[in-house]
């Protein structure tokens, strides 16, 4: 049995119009934080201008990732391309991970070598650096618990922010104090708030890449209740893993000495395993007893319910 619709939903369409204005906001401040650090000479407004600029390479590829999972699946790609949007979670942990290390030598750096900043002007640069990022994050505000991609660029989002708030903040202090020390400890203060915020979804993309358990499906729960079915005395081979960052699939062998009841039981279990435990995509194999468990016959009932992603 197959169930499946080629026709965008609104929420797919609501997170491509999410990632237009992202990245035409991004781009947008990005020549507007060049411009300004060549002409106030800022080395800080151009670094950070460079940072943005692999911001904007990042949206572009969550973007093109969530497009590429709507493509149907062939025969080369039979589960669809719904994994580019795990893979572009986990690259986007890892850019900000690598920005963070950046932040974190050039602030030791500057411990021993202070540089003198235009903190007024930097100031106002940062100052809009936070609304256009904070901005950009609300548009994956909606979306960041049901899809690990959105997730992903909303921490990138509200982590550059942050650092802008950290400017803004350090620029103030060297502005009324003349301590060029400030802005490398908060450079440091706020790479470790980075670091923590994009750990869980570095951890959850990778975990994703390896096919594990998705963190929002129970296993154990599952097989339970795959276990207290009418007639089923044992299960095993049950395998979970993700097709996209919001379609899960699942795999199981259900021992039933009386066979298939024939009675709607394998479009039920379907059903209730979509609806209760987040499993879009089940194949479930009937086997008559455990002396036949290795087998794997072809001849065995089984199941194919797929949602393409």
């Amino acid at each position: 049995m197959h169930t499946h619709s080629h026709a965008p939903k609104p929420s797919q369409n609501n997170l491509n119009t999410a990632f237009k204005w992202a990245v035409a906001l991004n781009v947008g401040y990005v020549l507007v934080e060049a411009g300004s650090g060549l002409r106030s000479g800022s080395l800080a407004l151009l670094a950070d201008a460079a940072h943005n600029l692999t911001d904007v390479a990042g949206l572009l590829m969550a973007w093109g990732a969530v497009v590429a999972a709507k493509r149907s699946s062939n025969g080369n790609y039979t589960y669809g391309y719904g994994r580019a949007t795990i893979l572009a979670a986990l690259v986007n942990a890892l850019v900000i991970m690598l920005g963070v290390g950046a932040v974190i030598w050039e602030a030791i750096h500057r411990f021993s070598q202070p540089v003198d900043v235009s903190a007024g002007f930097v100031m106002g640069v940062a100052a809009l650096g936070i609304v256009v990022n904070a901005g950009t994050a609300l548009l994956f505000r909606t979306k960041r618990h049901d899809d690990l991609n959105a997730e992903g660029a909303f921490l990138h989002m509200m982590t550059d922010a942050a650092v802008s708030l950290g400017v803004v903040l350090g620029g103030a202090v060297v502005f009324f104090t003349g301590w060029a020390l400030v802005d490398p400890v908060v450079a440091l203060a706020v790479s470790l708030m980075v670091a923590i915020a994009t750990y869980s979804l570095l951890k959850s993309s990778l975990r994703l890449t390896l096919d594990g358990v998705p963190a929002s499906v129970d296993s154990a729960a599952i097989k339970a209740w795959l276990e207290k079915q009418t007639g089923v005395e044992a299960v095993h081979d049950l395998h979970i893993w993700a097709l996209s960052t919001t379609k899960n699939a699942l795999t199981a062998h259900l021992i039933m000495p009386q066979g298939n009841p024939q009675n709607g039981f394998l479009p039920h279990l379907a059903e209730e395993l979509e609806e209760h435990f987040n499993i879009h995509h089940a194949t479930i194999q009937i086997e008559p007893s455990k002396t036949n468990c290795c087998l794997c016959r072809s001849t065995n009932d089984q199941i194919h319910r797929k949602e393409y992603v």
